[in-house]
């Protein structure tokens, strides 16, 4: 067995005295050290040139950007922050007996279960590292975007929690449809607007042209950066997409390497994340990769997308802008193109028209292969998996549930099964409601 991909200290304490478990992770795995051919640099979306920090301090402190390029193989992880994810971390890596049972499984099946986080998913692993670099910068205010909800009230947490108030646009049609998640946002002292609003030239640009629209995360995405880069004392924060992002949700991958290793497993045969920006298949599956890359072993990673918005199987690989404004870099990306809106039935997030830069490189160099899964195929192994294990997945989480299942059916003996489960679908009954 490889050496965990992460350095762990002993038990150690942040200068205000609280205790951090030591199997809390000390660094943040970048597989930008490992790549085989470096991902392509954001551009300027004016100049069309490589982005330089300046480019984007009006939206994020230094110690962001910085951590943006960096090709260093570990970053460290703040103590302050370390500590705050003790509140939940590690999370626990579960065997499935019970599905395994359900499906009359030879394979071992393993679900890495990030809904005990106090939001119910991975979002906070992020979140709270983006607050903590604004607020020792001196920012007081964060503008952001949300779909479903889980990456708002994420952020709405660690802004709590860190001392700043936080803003956030969510797409029109998750605001009318899951007010719970908004409820959630207000008690952490948020704002939550329903998007495209009037509030901002890009909403009332988009609402001129489109007023009955249902809302994407690009339009919300300019609504937010609008209002960010035109109050010194704001910046923006994105929940997915950005290489920072992936970083900060490299905890989840690294917990797993060891928590496997403890189970007395050399290694994961395969993998099985949702996909929709790129951050719960990242954290999971990154330091998965780098230990494929480094020690030879042979985990197999699938994105598992949904077929209402299938960035990875059915867009282009090219340079395209993060929001429908045109107001962020261009990122090389799988892309459905900016202007992209999906269907508003679909009842998780997962709705982002492109994916992480990262994530789609890994893709196109074929360290990641990519499934679409139909909705009421997510929505039926949710119930399975459910009625099995007792957790109610989050919407976004049964599209690797369905996959994994299906490949359970027919795996060899002895193979390791391995489910990111990124969150709980506590405040997505309603949609459970509709199919059921």
């Amino acid at each position: 067995m490889s050496t965990p991909a992460q350095p762990v200290d002993a038990r150690s304490t942040d200068p205000i005295g609280f205790a951090v478990p030591s199997s809390v992770p000390t660094h943040w795995y970048n597989l930008n050290a490992d790549l085989p051919e470096p991902v392509p640099p954001h551009l300027h979306p004016g100049t069309h040139e490589p982005l330089t920090p300046p480019d984007l301090a009006p939206l994020f402190p230094m110690a962001l950007i910085e951590q943006e390029v960096t090709t260093e193989r570990y970053v460290e992880i703040p103590q302050t922050v370390r500590e705050i994810y003790s509140m939940w971390r590690p999370s626990p890596l579960i065997r499935a007996h019970r599905l395994e049972r359900v499906l009359g499984t030879r394979a071992r099946i393993y679900y890495k279960y990030e809904g005990v986080s106090p939001v119910g998913s991975h979002k906070p692993n992020t979140a709270v590292a983006q607050a903590y670099y604004n607020a020792i910068e001196g920012t007081t205010r964060l503008t952001t975007e949300t779909g479903a909800g889980q990456w708002g009230a994420s952020l709405a947490m660690a802004c709590s929690l860190l001392g700043l108030t936080c803003e956030v646009w969510q797409v029109r049609a998750s605001y009318d449809a899951k007010p719970y998640r908004r409820f959630q946002m207000e008690a952490y002292g948020s704002v939550c607007h329903s998007s495209p609003s009037d509030l901002t030239e890009a909403g009332r640009a988009i609402l001129a042209e489109h007023p009955d629209t249902t809302g994407s995360l690009g339009m919300a995405i300019s609504e937010a950066v609008e209002v960010a880069v035109k109050d010194p004392g704001a910046h923006y924060s994105l929940g997915s997409v950005l290489n920072h992002v992936m970083l900060h949700q490299s905890v989840i991958g690294q917990e797993v390497l060891v928590q496997l290793a403890e189970a007395g497993e050399r290694q994961a045969d395969i993998a099985f994340g949702c996909a929709g920006g790129g951050s719960n298949l990242a954290g999971l599956s990154f330091p998965l990769i780098g230990q494929n890359l480094r020690d030879g072993t042979t985990t197999r990673v699938v994105a598992c997308e949904p077929a209402a918005c299938p960035s990875l199987t059915q867009g282009e690989y090219r340079y395209d802008h993060g929001d429908v404004a045109g107001l962020t870099p261009l990122l090389k990306m799988h892309t459905l193109g900016k202007d992209f809106v999906p269907p508003a039935i679909h009842a998780g997030g997962l709705r982002y028209h492109g994916m992480s830069p990262m994530v789609s490189h890994a893709v196109n160099l074929g360290l990641i292969q990519a499934v679409a899964v139909e909705q009421d195929d997510a929505f039926a192994a949710g119930v399975i998996f459910a009625r099995a294990e007792g957790i109610v997945p989050a919407p976004e989480s049964t599209h690797a549930v369905a996959e994994a299942i299906a490949y359970a059916r027919t795996a060899a003996d002895g193979e390791v099964v391995l489910i990111g489960l990124s969150g709980n679908g506590v405040l997505d009954l309603p949609s459970y409601a509709a199919y059921v």
